[in-house]
């Protein structure tokens, strides 16, 4: 399924960092950074989620809730948001039904190697559950200023 702009958010329950389940019609009426990436404690990923907790005041601010995805257990996500001290939610999606239906499940190439794993897209949805940005090419270093500039524009 290929998702776009101004679509409703397809919908989700899924477990974060300590079994508690989130589901997404629980944050309507607010504005949600739904980002995907591919596994936790990698580089790029860390980087990222470095980047968006040193931003996190100014989500706070924007009035964004964060919530990271990726098909790693609940006790590694655990570990990870310990480890980085990130103060925002980190959901598991083992069975992969969540990156399937956003459609960020796919072909991946690293180091010439082709393989089935999680792209780093992310999605900014308004407050009635619309994608307001899908961002396909993420740059893990700069993505959490490019969606707050982003926000400010909508």
């Amino acid at each position: 399924m290929k998702l776009k702009e101004g679509v409703k958010a397809p919908l989700f329950s899924l477990p974060d960092q300590n079994g508690k389940v989130h589901e997404l019609k629980e944050y309507k009426g607010k504005w949600v950074l739904l980002y995907f990436y591919p596994k936790d404690d990698t580089p790029g990923c860390t980087m990222e989620a470095c980047a968006l907790r040193d931003n996190y005041i100014s989500y706070k601010k924007s009035k964004i809730v964060i919530l990271g995805v990726s098909t790693d257990k609940v006790i590694s996500h655990k570990k990870f948001k310990e480890k980085y001290n990130l103060p925002f939610t980190l959901l598991s999606d083992e069975n992969k039904k969540v990156v399937k239906a956003y459609g960020v499940w796919g072909k991946k190439k690293f180091m010439g190697r082709e393989y089935t794993g999680t792209n780093r897209y992310s999605f900014l949805i308004d407050p009635d559950g619309k994608i307001s940005k899908i961002y396909m090419k993420v740059r893990p270093k700069e993505h959490a200023e490019e969606v707050l500039n982003d926000k400010k524009e909508a």
